[in-house]
């Protein structure tokens, strides 16, 4: 009886196989589809409302891929498997549309989430990967890529799961590793079809293209691993945390307006090749012949505080439709695919703040209007007879062009825009080399100290950073540091300074940090210094609380702070390396809150 029950399953696996092989057969492969300008790609999700447990209906799918079809597009990625179930009601979808039109091609990179042990917690262990959830996400990938074999092109093993700025979830590469050797195995052993393709989808830097910790023996064998590498590149998000290539320069002052924006989002484009450039070297320098695809880029047409009209006015409808173009005409020439992010604007992303700019990188809105980007394809009757939630699809300002002009935002000019570095170093200092002098300055009026002082300052030029957006910070002309809380659960930012070697301010362990601040005194948060860097999981914050209840707290005018060392640094600190000589981190009050920061040096007494 058991002989001849393990002979009938195994019987039935092998029919289920030969199944799935002939249905496949006449499909083409992930090689054929990536980099192939007949088939372009685009980012998709479906979601309507302001939380994501409220899925798509199958129905509502079929109107969008049709709309994606009427555009030419014939690749979809997704980012879930088994925690929503928007993915497999879009390959239902594609295949019933399939099964109407034999001509219809529509093909997937299926995404499976990966998340750290206990993610999303104050535990988060990044160490590890979430057993449940990621067998869950890997499983339910395998079982929809064999039952649509002709449809799943390319699995993808985790999206900005690498990138350790995601810090509720982030993992490091041994994690995505395990997965993608194992679905490689399931290739290899006939469980997967041979002609699908394994990536991990993540940021530029997570691939070897910033910072040098990244770049690990095990970042090299994944690399080796992959199929191909996803690599994904913001300089939208750049115009806030990183400008050097935003704004108009000096000799474009004069220029027309259209003129100046033309030649800002071509230096945006620039920003992104670059980026991929930089984890293109390093990758080819592992694997000279990896594949390499943009897995998503994107330009937001709305945005708050940091990159709207009080921020770096890169959010417009103008603007987006340069970056599409530039984008899809790069991709093109270098024959590779671009995973445009997104289609469709989707509100659930920050769901508490509608202008938030994750809700629209959409090239069609919630309400079915059509931006600027599309137009042409609208003028062409791409839409006609077509709808979405059941109405059809309009043009955005009602196709009014002065309508569309009168909203887009005048890119800032060079010479006036808010700093984000402080740029007074000492050219004689070297990093990790100690700090002799007694006043070691960050930004100071130095006629505060008398003359005749031995001072010194950065050895390199610091970067000012906000943390995830959490908040806004910038310097102004008058050497002022100014945040803008944020409302989410925390803010923080840092002066970092730009070496792979942090400060060594060793002279400075019985001395002082001095710094004048004003502010809300009901202002919550820590201050200090971190030493060690959070990519080699060797960074100690090294900090004060300031507030209600603590020893010292804001007050709204200006007022001196001399916060002691010995009373901040913990004993794991290593003052030989202070990668950011200053931090601050707190719990986001219930509205924006500015406080202000000038004056900041270290002394040794």
């Amino acid at each position: 009886m058991t002989y001849c029950k393990t002979i009938f399953i195994t019987i039935l696996i092998g029919l289920l196989l030969a199944c799935t092989d002939t249905s496949n057969a006449s499909s083409p492969s992930a090689a054929d589809i990536l980099g192939n300008p007949d088939y372009p790609a685009f980012s998709y999700g479906g979601y309507r409302e302001k939380t994501r447990d409220v899925a798509p209906t199958k129905n509502e799918i079929k109107d969008d891929v049709r709309i994606l079809a009427a555009l030419g597009i014939k690749i979809l990625r997704t980012y879930n498997t088994s925690q929503y179930p928007q993915a497999e009601r879009l390959l239902a979808a594609i295949h019933e549309l399939k099964a109407e039109d034999e001509s219809f091609e529509m093909y997937v990179m299926l995404g499976a989430w990966i998340d750290c042990r206990l993610a999303w917690t104050d535990h988060a262990d990044h160490s590890q990967g979430s057993i449940e959830n990621n067998t869950a996400e890997i499983g339910k990938a395998v079982e929809l890529a064999n039952q649509y074999p002709d449809i799943v092109k390319v699995i993808a093993v985790g999206n900005e799961a690498m990138v350790q700025w995601a810090v509720d979830y982030f993992v490091y590469p041994k994690t995505i590793l395990k997965w993608v050797d194992h679905l490689q195995t399931l290739k290899s052993t006939g469980k997967l079809h041979a002609d699908l393709w394994v990536t991990s989808s993540d940021n530029f830097e997570s691939w070897g293209g910033g910072d040098k910790v990244y770049q690990t023996e095990d970042l090299a064998s994944l690399i080796k691993a992959v199929d191909y590498v996803s690599l994904h590149t913001y300089p939208f998000h750049d115009s806030h945390y990183d400008p050097v290539f935003w704004g108009v320069l000096p000799e474009e002052e004069s220029l027309d307006q259209l003129v100046q924006i033309e030649a800002v989002m071509l230096r945006a484009k620039q920003r992104a090749i670059s980026q991929f450039q930089g984890a293109a070297d390093y990758i080819h320098s592992v694997d000279a012949n990896k594949p390499i695809h943009i897995g998503e880029t994107g330009w937001a047409s709305i945005a708050g505080s940091s990159y709207g009209v009080t921020g770096s006015h890169a959010a417009d409808e103008l603007k987006e439709k340069f970056y599409y173009q530039y984008m899809r005409d790069w991709g093109n020439e270098a024959g590779m695919s671009i995973f445009y992010f997104e289609i469709f604007d989707e509100q659930w992303k920050d769901a508490g703040e509608a202008s938030g700019s994750e809700n629209h990188f959409g090239l069609i809105t919630l309400d079915n209007k059509v931006k600027y980007t599309l137009w042409d394809a609208f003028d062409q009757g791409a839409f006609d007879g077509l709808t979405r939630n059941g109405k059809p699809l309009t043009k955005s300002f009602g196709g009014d062009k002065a309508a569309l002009m009168k909203s887009v935002l005048p890119p800032p000019y060079k010479s006036k825009m808010p700093r984000r570095k402080i740029t007074t170093i000492n050219e004689n200092a070297v990093p990790g080399k100690p700090v002799t002098a007694d006043f070691y300055i960050v930004t100071l009026d130095e006629s505060l100290l008398g003359a005749g002082l031995n001072t010194s300052y950065p050895s390199n030029t610091l970067k000012i950073t906000p943390w995830e957006g959490t908040c806004n910070i910038i310097m102004t002309a008058e050497d002022v540091i100014e945040i803008t809380t944020g409302t989410g659960d925390w803010w923080g930012n840092s002066l970092g300074i730009e070496s792979e070697i942090g400060e060594n301010l060793t002279a400075f362990t019985s001395g002082h940090i001095i710094l004048e601040m004003r502010g809300d005194p009901g202002l919550s948060f820590e201050i200090g210094y971190q030493t060690g860097h959070y990519l080699a999981n060797n960074q100690v914050n090294n900090a004060m609380k300031f507030g209600p209840g603590a020893k010292y707290q804001l007050e709204k005018n200006w007022k001196f702070y001399k916060i002691p060392m010995s009373k901040i640094t913990r004993r794991e600190a290593n003052l030989t390396d202070v990668t950011n000589v200053l931090y601050l981190k707190g719990d986001s009050p219930d509205d924006k809150t500015k406080m202000y920061v000038r004056n900041i040096f270290y002394s040794k007494k």
